[in-house]
């Protein structure tokens, strides 16, 4: 009799992984069980409607370095299936792909849904079976199956692979503690700086293309554009910084002070002597006409402002008083954080499945065989960037190459 293969969550995770399952064992029953009425949600609404499939990051240690949890594991893990690997895999099915500048790759037609219609075009190709509306109740483990209870029905299946999605509540994984299985507490990563009141938030939409963010009293950096928002601050700057920190920062309840080094993490000494030749240079034109910096003259205008340095100051009648003043303006500039919001629609959580329960080279936990973890449910996550899609589709496709076995 053909083994049968329950898919527990309609994600990229768990849709990638009901195909692989499908195409290695051709012969099994495979079934996909989402909780709503909609597959491939998050997919849909991903990098603003276009979906960010992966990074041009091909080197695998280099892959690995983008996830704060995770980083050993799938370094193994992408050995079976990287990001050449995701391109190579949807090129051949027709979707035709685009790397940008900042190493984003996007489909070529702009749109999520190149990504959703192949997946589906897939899966009705291989005969995968999908059943919407079906939320996953209970399971038992009993004598090398496994009982499953939906909302209207109860199945049993030889194997099984969860791809839930994070949890925003360790409630939401109790089910999964109930079998054996260690769990770590899920906080949020990958989110904005709210700074409520702070004037810079009437400058939303400038951008720094290269800027250098510190969160007080730690080591944590991020590097490379931020955005300042109606709310505060976004970028990758601060993404990286939310998703490096998810930890710190929820101990922190969300409250620190950053500091911004508006000039690429320039140091003191090295700004010392372009300020002298920039006095030299803007000898008598006021600061507020000659803003010498890869900043908006917006931007200039408030940074000088703020730190008490009079707009209508000449460049050669500075002293070391508003010098040392313009240093902090520039390298050392202070905010208070004061809570998050989620980046876009797009939520990412650190926590889930304890790593050092599952076996990386077929996804299954180490506990109960036939049973596997793939996605974000996983405590896996990684920086913005096509990073966490990248995870997806690299444990579901191990998930589903091994589980049949």
């Amino acid at each position: 009799m053909a083994l049968s293969i329950a898919v527990v969550g309609g994600g990229a995770a768990g849709f990638f992984a009901a195909i692989s399952a499908k195409k290695h064992f051709p012969n099994t029953k495979v079934v996909l069980f989402e909780k709503s009425g909609q597959i491939l949600a998050k997919v849909k609404i991903s990098g603003g409607g276009r979906c960010n499939v992966t990074n041009a990051c091909f080197d695998l240690n280099l892959l690995s370095k983008h996830y704060p949890r995770g980083e050993r594991q799938l370094r193994k893990a992408f050995s079976q299936f990287d990001a050449q690997s995701t391109v190579d895999w949807f090129e051949s099915r027709g979707v035709p792909l685009k790397t940008y500048t900042d190493n984003c790759i996007f489909p070529q037609a702009n749109s999520s849904q190149a990504i959703i219609d192949c997946l589906l075009k897939e899966a009705a190709k291989l005969g995968v079976e999908i059943k919407l509306n079906s939320g996953l109740r209970a399971m038992q483990h009993s004598d090398g199956t496994f009982i499953l209870s939906f909302d209207d029905l109860t199945q049993t299946f030889d194997r099984i692979i969860v791809a839930t999605g994070g949890q925003p509540k360790i409630s939401g994984l109790e089910w999964i503690s109930k079998l054996g299985l260690d769990i770590v507490s899920p906080v949020p990563s990958l989110f904005t700086f709210n700074m409520p009141n702070n004037p810079i938030r009437e400058l939303m939409g400038n951008v720094v293309e290269k800027a250098v963010v510190k969160i007080e009293g730690t080591k944590l950096e991020g590097r490379g554009p931020l955005l300042v928002t109606h709310w505060g601050m976004s970028g990758p700057a601060i993404l990286q910084l939310s998703a490096w920190g998810a930890r710190i920062l929820a101990d922190k309840k969300y409250q620190f002070r950053i500091y911004v080094n508006w000039l690429n993490g320039k140091s003191e000494a090295d700004f010392r002597m372009d300020l002298a030749k920039l006095q030299k240079l803007n000898a008598d034109k006021m600061l507020q006409n000659a803003n010498p910096f890869p900043i908006t003259s917006k931007l200039w205008l408030f940074l000088i402002e703020k730190h008490g340095i009079s707009p209508q100051s000449r460049w050669k009648e500075l002293g070391a008083r508003p010098i040392n003043k313009l240093i902090t303006a520039m390298l050392f500039d202070p905010y208070n954080v004061l809570g998050k919001t989620t980046f876009k629609e797009e939520f990412v959580t650190a926590g889930g499945v304890a790593l050092n329960e599952i076996d990386f080279k077929t996804m299954q936990s180490k506990q109960i065989a036939g049973l596997a973890f793939v996605g974000e449910l996983l405590d896996i996550d990684g920086i913005t960037g096509g990073f966490n899609f990248q995870a997806a589709w690299t444990t579901g496709f191990i998930a589903g190459k091994h589980i049949g076995l």
